[in-house]
């Protein structure tokens, strides 16, 4: 069983996720490596939580976009939880994580967990009555 470090999930909140993108998030935090490692294709994580390709593609793109996972360069079927939300195998390692995290975020090479920041919100969906439309 593995420690999860929990300064991430307080903020989950706010990040706007769409519903395909926590449910993915959920099941990668259920598969991770000690340190957050995740071994698994898009694919087979859209088919554990029932999600199609493109819903599954914009699920990842909002979590790495967000800074929840991280991408390693070359690598396919490979993702990273950021340090804040990854589990661990002891506490000292859980420290040391977010340690070594908190100064990777202070220098720059690595983003912090947050929500887009819009100039102009985007809009919002429009729920609009079907018509029916006279043949021709």
């Amino acid at each position: 069983m593995l420690i999860q470090a929990t300064f991430g999930h307080g903020m989950l909140h706010r990040l706007g996720l769409s519903r395909g993108a926590q449910d993915l998030l959920s099941a990668l935090i259920d598969l991770q490596e000690p340190g957050g490692e995740v071994r698994v294709s898009q694919q087979e994580l859209a088919a554990r939580v029932g999600l199609g390709k493109n819903a599954a593609s914009t699920a990842m793109a909002a979590l790495v976009d967000r800074h929840l996972v991280l991408r390693p360069e070359h690598s396919y079927r490979t993702y990273i939880l950021h340090p804040y939300i990854a589990g661990y195998e002891s506490v000292e390692a859980l420290a040391a994580a977010v340690r070594e995290a908190a100064r990777s975020i202070a220098n720059g090479t690595l983003g912090e967990p947050s929500a887009p920041r819009y100039e102009t919100a985007p809009p919002k969906r429009q729920h609009r009555e079907l018509r029916a439309v006279r043949g021709a």
